[in-house]
């Protein structure tokens, strides 16, 4: 039986899941971050605070509101930090998807498109 650490390719003794305990540790910190991203994704409601896309989880990010303000990324480092610490992250963020994203990041949003938007799908200033 392999390990079940995604990335190992090693054979585990009977009766055990990891070859090494730095194999177990991996796969806890792996399912942590995972657990804490679709809680992260709920608590800023799921979808796009512009469009509404909500799709694919993997094509929604965190968008800091006053880059100035921003403690840690939430998507870098955030997953493994205490769900406190990663909530009062993610209220100075907005979720968009990629696209809206990288439009907010070229300012080819308008200040009255995203006012109007933002007030469509939920919270926060415009950007």
């Amino acid at each position: 039986m392999k390990c079940a650490w995604k990335i190992c390719t090693k054979n585990v003794k009977p009766r055990r899941r990891f070859c090494s305990p730095q194999c177990k540790s991996k796969f806890f910190v792996d399912k942590r971050r995972k657990d804490i991203k679709k809680k992260s994704l709920q608590y800023k409601g799921g979808a796009c605070q512009i469009c509404g896309y909500n799709k694919c989880e993997n094509a929604l990010a965190f968008h800091h509101l006053e880059p100035a303000a921003k403690d840690f990324g939430v998507s870098e480092k955030g997953y493994t930090r205490s769900w406190d610490r990663v909530k009062s992250e993610l209220d100075k963020c907005i979720l968009l998807c990629s696209n809206c994203h990288i439009e907010v990041h070229a300012r080819q949003l308008s200040e009255v498109t995203l006012i109007e938007k933002l007030g469509e799908f939920g919270e926060g200033e415009p950007l």
